[in-house]
């Protein structure tokens, strides 16, 4: 498939450029595709982000030089998914839906290659009772194979961020390779969502998933101080809009949809407010004479401030077919292609069309894209919001 071509990036926009990565499981492919068409363009990360298997992307990008990152990513997700041979891969219908359920029972009673296995029986009959359904000890062997942590410590090109929940306190926490040594337990203590996988123990502390708290670290990048002008690539694995379901199991995908993407579009909506506050905080604060300036009202304000431009550019997973309740532990090697391929594709589209380079407003400290969403939108426009439920797209 050609892919669109990418317009060169003027002297002028200088922004840096971070990449965020949401949790979601299986669904993280999509995530390697979007990164593959990124490291095709000039806009290449400098900081990654990450909480559950967004955090396992993220260390696997910022673990490798920048010419076997896509590799590595592929030799991750070749490892964890299982090819399916017992039928031929067809993009919907029934016999597709049983493969894509089949995988996903195949990863409850079995576990997935080089992540996690179910506890054996005997663990269940100690006087200690386990704390998790799934050992996950094969997952810190495959990061210590893919994964440079001298590298990423180093801090040689990439900065690494990983959100997790503490156990004992609730309380979020980000492991930052600028502020600690990253090691495979700071990965695997963000991708320990319970009660399928354990907490793991840092420094005498015991951590879960992130996403227990918030699925997305876009709110750690944007308020990290010292802020700089950033453009900034948020991937996301949950759509907050969707298709009308038109059954129990559709009813059950949409739930799961609309509970991991909802905290990440306040989280977005509400720091947009805030960020345009703190421009304009900043532009009136400009316009006062020099008296006023002195008032510790005005000095109050001011803390408020801030000089930085955000532009952020959403890619969201959006199937064209309902995938299930099940899709984010659906494991198999076509579907998992398929992710790819489409993260991949998105990113192309999006990265030919730029919108970031288009002038700003002046009131603007934030500005939010999503190109697909608009050529999803278009589509509506042209074809009638009937047609688009009928063909099963997920509409905007």
């Amino acid at each position: 498939m050609t892919m669109p071509a990418i317009p060169d990036r003027p002297a002028s926009y200088d922004m840096k450029v971070a990449l965020v990565l949401q949790g979601g499981g299986a669904l993280g492919s999509y995530q390697a595709g979007v990164y593959e068409a990124l490291a095709d363009s000039p806009y290449l990360p400098d900081w990654v982000a990450g909480i559950s298997i967004g955090g396992v992307n993220a260390a696997i990008i910022a673990g490798n030089a920048p010419e076997n990152r896509t590799a590595a990513l592929r030799d991750f997700w070749e490892t964890v998914t299982a090819p399916t041979a017992w039928w031929p891969r067809r993009p919907d219908g029934p016999l597709a839906d049983a493969q894509r359920k089949t995988a996903a029972l195949a990863a409850l009673l079995f576990g997935q290659p080089g992540f996690f296995v179910p506890r054996a029986p005997l663990d269940w009959l100690g006087t200690v009772q386990p704390t998790s359904y799934y050992d996950t000890g094969a997952l810190k062997c495959t990061l210590e194979r893919l994964v440079d942590f001298d590298r990423i410590n180093d801090a040689k090109d990439m900065r690494l961020s990983l959100g997790a929940v503490n156990v004992r306190t609730g309380r979020f926490a980000y492991f930052d390779s600028a502020e600690i040594t990253i090691r495979p337990e700071h990965v695997m203590a963000s991708g320990a969502l319970p009660p399928g996988f354990p907490p793991v123990e840092i420094d005498g502390e015991y951590y879960w998933d992130g996403g227990l708290v918030s699925n997305t670290p876009l709110q750690y990048v944007l308020d990290y101080i010292p802020r700089r002008s950033r453009l900034i690539f948020q991937v996301d694995l949950f759509q907050a809009h969707g298709r009308i379901p038109g059954n129990l199991e559709e009813v059950s995908e949409r739930d799961k949809d609309i509970r991991y993407s909802s905290r990440t579009r306040v989280s977005t909506e509400a720091f947009k407010l805030k960020h345009d506050a703190r421009h304009n905080i900043n532009e009136l604060y400009e316009m006062l004479p020099d008296d006023l300036k002195q008032t510790a009202a005005a000095k109050w304000l001011y803390d408020f401030s801030c000089v930085t431009l955000m532009d952020l550019a959403q890619l969201i997973y959006r199937p064209g077919v309902p995938q299930g309740p099940c899709k984010d532990y659906e494991f198999s090697r076509a579907t998992m292609n398929a992710r790819w391929a489409q993260g991949r594709a998105d990113a192309y589209t999006t990265l030919a069309a730029s919108p970031w380079l288009a002038p700003r407003e002046p009131q603007e400290g934030l500005r939010v894209f999503d190109v697909m969403h608009d050529i999803l939108v278009a589509a509506c426009d042209d074809e009638g919001i009937g047609d688009i439920r009928r063909q099963g797209s997920n509409y905007p």
